[in-house]
Formats: C-alpha cells, sequence, structure tokens
C-alpha cells in the first residue's frame, strides 16, 4: 500500500477531509485504517482564526478521528517563527482572534493590542472580528520596527457564498502602510509544515492535499512527498500543465489511494495506459482506470516539458481520452 511507506500524514482539510460541513466520502474510513495501521495523522491547516480544539470537534463530529494535538495550524507555525527571532516572554501585538493569541502563548510570549506598549513583533491572521483599529495598531507597531509575520498569503478563502478575502489580502494592509513585508508562516512557505513535522516527530511524512499552489509547493518547499487527490480544488488538466515546483509525487482520486498499491509509472506507461507525443499533441492509449491513465500522462506530459509547464492545447485530448 502507498501508505505503508510513511510513519506520517500531514493532511490539508478542506478539499481533502471535509467539504464544508461535510466529510469527503470515504475519508473517514480511509483515515481510520491508516491510524489501525500505525500511521500518525496530523490536520494541517492555514486557517488562523479557529483553535485547535475546535478543529478536532468538528473533525469527530464527521467521524474523522482526531484529537487537538493532531491539528496544526498556522497560527501555531507564526507563533514559532516569532518564538525564534524574539527574547523570551517579549510582548506581541496580535492581529487576530483567539486561535493566534493562544498560539503565541503557547511560546511564552504576551500577547497585547496596542503600539503603545512597544511589542517585539506584530503576528497578523485572518479573523472574522478584525477591525480597522487593531490594523492601525499593527502598522504604528512595524513602523517603529516591530517584526512582521503572517500567519499565510492566502489572497482568498472559500465560504459557503464564495471566495472571500483571505490573510493574504489582510496581510497587505499592513505592508502596503508601512513598506514592510512580513515573513509568511503557513503554506507553501516552510515553517507549517516544519512546524507539523516538529509536533508529530515525522521522520518519513506524506503531505496530503488538493491544491497545487499551496499543499503540493509546500510538500516541495519541505523537501518531502506530496498525493494528490481531486476531491477539491485541483482539476486533471491543473496537475497536467504544472510547472515543476507544484508537481505531485503522487496522484489519487481520494484518499482511498493512500490503501491501494501504487503502480509503477515510467516512460508514460502506468497500468494499461502509454502516453506519448505525437506532432506535438500527448496521445494516450490503452485501457484501464481513469487514474493510471492520468499517472501516464502525467509522467510523458512532465518529461517533455522540462522545467516549464505544459501547454494546455496540447495536453487537452487526454481528458477526452479519459473522461
Amino acid at each position: 500500500m502507498l501508505i505503508d511507506g510513511y510513519d506520517t500524514l500531514l493532511l490539508d482539510l478542506d478539499g481533502v477531509v471535509y467539504l464544508g460541513p461535510r466529510a469527503v466520502r470515504g475519508a473517514a474510513e480511509a483515515l481510520e485504517e491508516a491510524g489501525r495501521r500505525g500511521v500518525r495523522l496530523a490536520y494541517v491547516t492555514n486557517n488562523a482564526s479557529r483553535t485547535p480544539a475546535a478543529i478536532a470537534a468538528h473533525l469527530r463530529e464527521l467521524r474523522v478521528p482526531a484529537e487537538r494535538d493532531d491539528v496544526v495550524t498556522s497560527a501555531q507555525a507564526a507563533a514559532r517563527v516569532v518564538a525564534e527571532r524574539v527574547p523570551a516572554g517579549a510582548k506581541v501585538l496580535v492581529v487576530g482572534g483567539a486561535g493566534l493569541r493562544m498560539a503565541v502563548r503557547g511560546q511564552g510570549l504576551r500577547p497585547v493590542t496596542a503600539a503603545a506598549e512597544g511589542p517585539a513583533a506584530v503576528v497578523q491572521g485572518m479573523w472574522a472580528g478584525l477591525s480597522y483599529g487593531l490594523l492601525a495598531e499593527g502598522a504604528l507597531a512595524v513602523r517603529q520596527g516591530a517584526l512582521f509575520v503572517a500567519a499565510n498569503r492566502d489572497s482568498t478563502m472559500p465560504t459557503g457564498r464564495g471566495e472571500v478575502p483571505g490573510n493574504g489580502a489582510m496581510s497587505r494592509v499592513i505592508a502596503s502602510a508601512t513598506g514592510v513585508e512580513p515573513l509568511y508562516a503557513g503554506k507553501p512557505d516552510p515553517p507549517l509544515h516544519r512546524e507539523s513535522m516538529i509536533r508529530t516527530g515525522a521522520r518519513r511524512p506524506l503531505v496530503v492535499g488538493d491544491r497545487l499552489d499551496t499543499d503540493i509547493e509546500g510538500a516541495r518547499n519541505a523537501g518531502v512527498d506530496g498525493l494528490l487527490v481531486f476531491t477539491g480544488v485541483a482539476k486533471p488538466l491543473d496537475v497536467l500543465t504544472a510547472p515543476p515546483h507544484q508537481r505531485p509525487t503522487y496522484v489519487a482520486e481520494d484518499l482511498s489511494g493512500l490503501l491501494a498499491p501504487y503502480p509503477e509509472v515510467r516512460d508514460g506507461a502506468c497500468g494499461g495506459w502509454r502516453a506519448r507525443w505525437v506532432d506535438g499533441t500527448l496521445r494516450l492509449d490503452g485501457d484501464g482506470s481513469r487514474i493510471d491513465g492520468l499517472r501516464a500522462a502525467c509522467d510523458a506530459a512532465w518529461a517533455a516539458a522540462g522545467d516549464s509547464p505544459a501547454e494546455e492545447d496540447a495536453v487537452k485530448p487526454v481528458l477526452d481520452r479519459i473522461g
């Protein structure tokens, strides 16, 4: 089984484990089986507003095995980034909610809310209650020389009503007002996966995600393997045309792929499929599962594209072949 090569799964949440209020079909069962096989489960999220306990409670409601210590957030990663750069017990101006304040306290630092208190750092994370006044205090502190750390660079975040401004967009308020770029802690930057490995003691981790630009790029930045699943954002065309820094080690339909042998993919061949280039167009011949066809096509597309993304028009015939 694919999972047998790893001791820890670093799992994205939305689009991998759940979709909004509902669990992804088969996710709970796959993760329960992974746990029974002795694999550590870590739920790794760019969400800095909710506490690990709240996230774990939500997962348990969906019958997904999770305890507070299994959840690692960008707030925790950001707090460690700050703690490694300021004196122990230093004041930190928190431009965010309870999850971020708790993470700062967890590193032995003192959360404050006013620039007049002379904070050594400003840490900013997404929070529904974020106000102009708090952003202004953060900007004042950064102008006074405080270290500036942001939980993540996500420009948008999904909601039931559509995409809304994310933490990356909000961090631009302070950055634009001060001319100071923050250090980012969340995916795809290395600190969050580093935090996850520290907390779990992972030696052979596998990152599992549904996005190329955060999860898979984050895995590559951390120097670990990544599995892309198609239960969330990424589509087959996205992975066929992915640039080198966003190409996953593995692709699977969903988390059940963890519990199956991963077939050999070599020279554009996988299962009963063979991908090859004919007159500048990627052609897929043979028969078998949809995902094996995509694996064969990715191998051929990436080999030909090298350090550049494959052209969409050149690989689209593959999608017609596998559906």
